[in-house]
């Protein structure tokens, strides 16, 4: 596990979603599993790379991931979002997740990661991501 963060560090980019973690997401140890974390990340920076790339996207890699600290049953947890980079076909986007502690109240930042997303056109291939210069393709309609 990385070192923890300073407590007095804010959440870095615009928050993409909330949910609280349940009893059915636990390890052994009752931990939640960094794997259901980890999808959790998935769809808020999808949500994100949607609205910008205003298309399908889909997840090819997951980088830096650090695990600062568990994150526990019942904890409220804050997907955060920042756009990292826009390529031809694809973006990266930095995710952080932050709890709210069940029965502290206190926050703070418990991982990160940078996922990278592909824009997808109809039939799946990689299509460039909008842009004001690039307009999406028109519709083809019903």
């Amino acid at each position: 596990m990385a070192e923890p963060l300073p407590p007095d560090r804010a959440p870095r980019g615009q928050l993409v979603l909330r949910t609280i973690a349940m009893p059915a997401d636990t390890n052994a140890a009752g931990d939640i599993f960094g794997g259901w974390l980890m999808s959790q990340m998935d769809i808020g920076g999808a949500i994100l790379a949607h609205q910008i790339a205003r298309c399908r996207v889909t997840t090819v890699a997951v980088d830096a991931m650090e695990f600062h600290s568990p994150v526990l049953v019942g904890d409220t947890i804050a997907c955060f979002a920042d756009l990292q980079r826009v390529g031809r076909t694809s973006l990266s986007v930095h995710i952080e997740v932050w709890v709210q502690r069940y029965a502290a109240y206190t926050e703070q930042c418990v991982t990160e990661a940078v996922y990278t997303y592909v824009a997808l056109d109809a039939a799946g291939r990689p299509q460039p991501v909008y842009r004001a210069d690039n307009p999406p393709p028109p519709d083809p309609g019903p």
